[in-house]
């Protein structure tokens, strides 16, 4: 009894994770929240994320103790020799004698604890951690906003295309059924051939319009399974349709924030922030640093290595102290450092001013662009209408005789391109507003 619990629990994590790692069929929206979860380049952003809050603590353990460790073993394969004056031990006056001094092995152990306790580059670095961060997460969600549009249009493009592919479909089959019936009629001598050509020239005309979508609908649907972060063998299905996303986009709701909260705009803000810490930072260089220390050595020496014995001596020191560094004179290098990152600072100040003016004429012809595909739809709307309409009327008059193939024809493939036109007008309403949230920085 329990291998059949055991077996039926681990069945369904199977089915779980299975469920985790292929979607099987999916909105818009789940397409979007999938892609912010397993896009590979969304989760590099995320790693990039997670470097900048390595990098914060990084500055800040600068600041706290730090102890060092050293060991060290020396053999002196040949000691070297000092000269003193002979005259020390009894010698003449002017000559030298050849002393050695130490022994041919040593080995010393020593630990340091220091603490700084004022430099200001380091001030100046725990400053700009928050801000560091910041603008690690300004680029994620430039990434996100990024991904989030290729989504989109990659999820329009398939159901574009696949909605082609099936409208195509209907039209071959009625356009065959056509020509069969047309057929029929020049068999019984109603109707010339060249009636029944007209029809077939339409028909090879759709058929090679369906062989040529349904190769993009395939190739649209895999650059989706890459967005998403699915292998190219996995199953996919699209539930959202052109009509329903329209009618979900067709509202202009203007956003009191306007573009102000745009990632753009807020990057080129955030790097005068970044301008001015590194103006700042080049300053910090020209004050002094101080430094606290506390050490403690021992050293040992042996003519042969003895080092682990117990009866090996070892002499033993420590020291504390303060060390100070005081830049005094640098050629006008630090000088010159400061006023190139002082001119870069104003270059980000100008950037910001460019890119706010930028940003503004975007969100215009983005707002404009919006408008347009929403007239372009009704219009488009209108004449698909008028094109079903004309082409009911001319193939009822063909066959009644009065009017020619050649007429029909005429009507066919102008209903069929009003038909295109007004798939690609519903693409193009979800897509501009799409765009225009990304500018406004419209979550939803």
């Amino acid at each position: 009894m329990k291998q059949i619990l055991l077996c039926l629990l681990l069945s369904w994590s199977t089915i779980i994770l299975s469920a985790q790692e292929s979607p099987g069929a999916i909105s818009l929206q789940e397409a979007i929240e999938w892609g912010m979860q397993f896009n590979l380049t969304l989760q590099n952003a995320d790693r990039e994320l997670q470097k900048a809050y390595k990098k914060k603590w990084e500055t800040l353990s600068i600041g706290f103790p730090q102890v060092t460790a050293n060991l060290s073993y020396q053999n002196n394969i040949e000691l070297p020799v000092s000269l003193i004056p002979a005259e020390f031990f009894g010698g003449q006056a002017g000559e030298f004698s050849e002393i050695t001094f130490g022994t041919k092995q040593s080995a010393i152990g020593s630990v340091e604890l220091s603490q700084l306790l004022f430099d200001g580059s380091y001030v100046v670095g725990v400053i700009g951690i928050k801000h560091f961060i910041q603008v690690a997460e300004n680029v994620l969600e430039k990434t996100q906003l990024e991904v989030r549009r290729t989504i989109v249009d990659s999820y329009l493009n398939t159901i574009t295309v696949e909605q082609s592919v099936d409208l195509l479909q209907k039209n071959i089959e009625i356009t065959s059924k056509d020509i069969e019936e047309i057929h029929q009629l020049f068999r019984a001598g109603f109707v010339e051939e060249e009636s029944v050509e007209q029809l077939q020239l339409t028909l090879t005309s759709l058929k090679s319009q369906l062989d040529y979508n349904q190769n993009i609908a395939e190739l649209s649907l895999n650059t989706l399974k890459l967005l998403l972060g699915l292998e190219l063998n996995t199953d996919l299905k699209l539930t959202d349709n052109l009509e329903g996303l329209t009618l979900t986009h067709l509202v202009l709701k203007e956003e009191s924030s306007g573009y102000e909260n745009n990632i753009d705009l807020r990057i080129a803000e955030g790097q005068i922030t970044s301008e001015e810490l590194l103006y700042k930072l080049e300053r910090s260089k020209s004050l002094p640093s101080f430094k606290a220390f506390i050490n403690g050595m021992y050293m040992g020496n042996n003519d042969t290595f003895g080092f682990t014995d117990k009866d090996q001596k070892w002499f033993g020191s420590s020291a504390f102290g303060v060390r100070v560094q005081i830049p005094i004179f640098s050629s006008f290098g630090r000088t010159a450092s400061s006023q190139k990152a002082k001119i870069s600072l104003e270059q980000a100040k100008l950037s910001f001013k460019e890119a706010k003016n930028k940003i503004f004429v975007e969100y215009e012809q983005a707002k404009n662009n919006y408008q347009l595909a929403i007239r372009n739809y009704n219009n488009a709307q209108n004449q698909l209408d008028l094109a079903t309409r004309i082409e009911k009327k001319n193939k009822t008059k063909f066959f009644e005789g009065l009017a020619s193939s050649f007429d029909l024809r005429q009507a066919q493939v102008q209903l069929f391109n009003r038909q295109q036109n007004y798939i690609l007008s519903m693409k193009d309403i979800v897509s501009k507003k799409t765009a225009l949230d990304i500018i406004i920085n419209n979550p939803k």
